[in-house]
Order: structure tokens, then sequence, then C-alpha cells
């Protein structure tokens, strides 16, 4: 059971400061919506693609062009809203925010500023420690991506490449809920885990897909439950911006990173001015982009090109009728259905298509049996193989024939791990390989026992030590697997070896 948490202990002790501190810490999480086509043109989004090939005239801002608002993409930002227990806004609108870039042709981006498709939501992200913590979602709202400008080809001039340009995003704003390092981590892993079950974002970071602005300050103890009694932000300290950040390892360098710097400034006698700042993994520092003062002035206005968004509440329904088992649910279900433990579930949901691929092995067979062979013998040569689990060299059914001849004590778990070997290695039905190559375990009680009388009867000191101290029958035992070629029953074995020697 877990430990739902509202509040958080003091950040850990840092070195050089005077007091305790506490972090304050929201996160504004961009999610590329999976799509074949852009926000408001039929241009393709594929990852990959040669520069500036997938553009249609609308994206390059030619003139006369005409936004057309793709439907799919409306859907996905619902099944997202509806997946983190959001409000679903049934009239939202599109503004246009106003700044000049390269990589921007039209010298505007089209977002939703004053009326986002989704409201307030939640989202349950699980520490470590075995508690909880509800972060509560302030809005998700849709926009169109920029380009991406590219300053490493040439010394001497930069190039703009407009692929991602009307790249349908949303933006996931939470509240000031989280309290540290870890905890961002946790909640952008968990946010990117329900993404992907609900097939609205493949969040792979490093491909841009997701990424993440971090909003840091520090407060001194109590002032975080004053904001939440009143919240009002004033009992808490200037915040500041880091931009884009792109892996769960350099989000918790980040912020400690931030904290450090402005515990620093605050216990000088200084003061944290507001602005957005980039970090340097590499320096291990954060630096300034630019201040309050020097933000652009966007100039939001209503486009005029686009009506406002109308949906019906029928068609919501039907998405919300059709989402998935979220990963909450399932992990549940786990450890319910199969009798797993909370970590074995925990590890075996984190991904979807994991999940699906053990439930196909554990239907109708021993859940914990089979989590085991998942998780210890799949999950961990995949990753020595640098395999994923869709390209699996062991099918679901191939791993349940294994699951199956082990319960059926036709092999044991000896064999099954060489017979898993040659499955992974060559493929092939886990049956025919074992009874083709004469691999079934012996459970003959009288070739056993005759195994056993042999190995007794040539090692009569060992017997005497034996009986002294039964803890050296095990050398027995393996004596006779050895014998057998490590086919004979281990249990069987076991059990004759103490009879034989009286213990």
């Amino acid at each position: 059971m877990l430990d739902l948490m509202y509040d958080s202990p003091k950040v850990k002790t840092i070195a050089g400061a005077k007091a305790d501190w506490e972090l304050v810490i929201g996160l504004e999480v961009h999610a590329q919506i999976s799509s074949n086509a852009k926000l408001f043109s039929g241009a393709s989004t594929r990852f990959g693609a040669e520069p500036n090939s997938n553009v249609a005239f609308v994206d390059a801002a030619m003139p006369g062009m005409l936004p057309v608002i793709n439907e799919y993409c409306i859907e996905q930002a619902v099944r997202t809203g509806l997946g983190l227990k959001a409000q679903i806004n049934l009239v939202s609108a599109f503004d246009r925010k106003n700044y000049f870039y390269p990589d921007l042709p039209q010298g505007y981006q089209i977002s939703q500023l004053y009326q986002p498709i989704v409201g307030e939501g939640e989202v349950l992200v699980e520490l470590g420690d075995g508690t909880a913590r509800l972060v509560r979602i302030e809005r998700i709202h849709m926009e169109q991506d920029a380009g991406k400008s590219i300053h490493d080809m040439d010394p001497n001039m930069s190039f703009v490449d407009l692929n991602r340009t009307g790249v349908a995003l949303m933006e996931i704003v939470s509240r000031p809920d989280i309290r540290g390092p870890e905890e961002a981590a946790a909640f952008v892993t968990k946010l990117r885990q329900i993404l992907r079950y609900l097939g609205t974002c493949d969040g792979n970071m490093q491909n841009g897909s997701m990424r993440a602005d971090v909003n840091v300050s520090i407060c001194q103890p109590g002032q975080y439950e004053k904001y939440m009694e009143s919240q009002d932000f004033s009992h808490l300290g200037t915040r500041c911006e880091i931009k884009n950040m792109n892996s769960m390892r350099f989000i918790q360098q980040a912020i400690d990173v931030e904290a450090r710097r402005q515990i620093a400034i605050v216990e000088a006698g200084g003061e944290v001015h507001q602005e957005t700042r980039l970090y340097d993994p590499v320096k291990g520092e954060t630096r300034s982009m630019r201040s309050k003062e020097e933000a652009h002035d966007y100039r939001y206005f209503p486009d005029p090109d686009l009506l406002p968004l109308e949906i019906e509440q029928g068609w919501v329904d039907d998405i919300s009728a059709s989402l998935p088992e979220l990963p909450d649910a399932k992990k549940a279900r786990f450890i319910n259905d199969f009798k797993l433990t909370d970590y074995d579930a925990s590890v075996l949901t984190a991904d979807v298509d994991s999940a699906g691929y053990y439930e196909a092995v554990a239907q109708g067979r021993d859940g914990k049996l089979a989590a085991n062979w998942v998780i210890n013998e799949l999950f961990g040569r995949l990753k020595k193989e640098d395999h994923d689990i869709t390209n699996s060299p062991v099918s679901p059914a191939q791993l349940g024939g294994i699951v199956d001849l082990i319960s059926s004590e036709a092999i044991s778990g000896k064999i099954a791990k060489e017979l898993f070997e040659i499955v992974f290695n060559e493929g092939g039905d886990p049956a025919e390989i074992v009874e083709k190559r004469g691999m079934k375990q012996v459970t003959d009680t009288g070739a056993i026992e005759a195994a056993v009388d042999q190995i007794i009867a040539a090692n009569p000191s060992q017997v005497e030590k034996a009986r002294a101290n039964p803890k050296l029958a095990g050398w027995f035992v393996g004596q006779v697997m050895k014998a057998t070629g490590g086919k004979a029953n281990p249990k069987a074995v076991n059990a004759i070896v103490k009879a034989r020697l009286g213990l």
C-alpha cells in the first residue's frame, strides 16, 4: 500500500548551506503528438527524413496558405486529457504567439494561451521509498512546433530544417507540487509511461518527441504549506526556468545545481531574479539565457484564421470508452491476478510492450514463474544484446512453452536455461527441441536411485562426513546431477540422497 504524500521533507543538507531549504518544482512538458500528419497541414511527421522534405506550403508560410486543423491530433489531445483524469474543455481556441526566429517562418507560433483544450488533471507518481505524490496538472494546451537551426555543418553559416515546423505538440503544465530532483524525474517517467500506454506520444526524448522545461525555486520550511493552503505564490521563492531538458539524468542534475546556486545567492544576501536558464552538463552549471525583463513580448491574440474549436461531449465519451487499461490499473491487476510482488508488477508494467509480452506468457500459467523468466532471463538477455522487447528473438509463445515444460517437470531449471539459449539463438519450438535433443528431465526414480547408490558406494568417507553434517549431503546431489548430465529431477535426487544417507 502506497503512502500518499502532499508535502515533503526538507531538502537534503547542501554543502555550504547555512539553513534548511525546501525545493519547489513545476514542469512544462512538451510532448509530440503521435500522428502521421502535422497539426495544420498534411505534411509527414516522419523523423529522420531529409532536411526540408516534410514541409507543406502552410508550414513554410507561403502567402495565402491557411491552416486546417488535424482532427486526429485533437482526438489525441483529448485522449491524453482523459488519461490524466483531466477536465476536457468542449470549447477551446488557438492564439498567435508572436516572435521572430529563423526557424519560425510564419513569425508566430499557433498555440493556446487563453482557452486550452484540457484543464486540470492529476498524475500519481510513485517514489522509491514506497510513498507516492499526487502531482496536479494545471492544463494541457496544443501548439505547433518550430523548426530546427543547425550550427555545426559549416564554420561560417547556420542552416534551417523546417521538417519539425507545424508538428503537433501538447504542452503539459504541472502545478508546483514536485519537491525534489528524484520526484521530478519520477513525474516525467510516469507521464511518459501514461502517454505511451495511451499511444498519444512515443516519449522518445533522444529524438525530441518529449522534452521538459523545469521551473525551480527555493523557500524556507513551512512556506510551501502556506502556499498549499492559500495558493498564493508569494509564499514561494522566485523561480527560474531551465529550458529544453531531454533526459531524466540531466533533469535531476540541473535541479540540484540550480537549487545550490539559488541558496548560495540568498544566503549571501543577494536576490534571485526570475529568468530563463540553460543547463550545461559538461560544466555542471546553469547559465542565463534571458531575464524576465528581456523576455519576448509575445503579443498574443486570437488566431484570425481559425475559428474557436468546439467538440461534442458524445465524441469525448466515445474516446473515453476506447481508452486502454492504464499503468496503475494494469499493475493492480497483475498483482491480483498473477500474484506478483509490487516490484515485479512495477517492472513488468513500466512499458506497455513489456506488459503485453508478459501477459501473453503468463496467461493460463504460473504468473510468478512467468514473471521470473521474463524479468530475469529475457530482460537480462535483451539488455545484454541491446535488443528491445518489440524485436525479441524469443516470442511470448516460445517463452510460454519453456514455462510449460518447467511446470510439468519435463525439464529442470538448469535445462530450461540451456533451452532458452537455444531458442534465443536458433529459434524453434521448445517442446520439439527438448524431444529431439534428448533434454527431458530424468524422473524415473529407479534410475536416480541407481545413480545415488553408485556414488554413495564409491565415496564412503564422504558418507560419514554427510551423516555428521547433513549440509554436506548437497555434495551427493551435485555428483548425481553431474552423472546424469543435469537431467535428473533435482527434487527427486535430493529426497533419495537424504533417504539413502538416513538424514
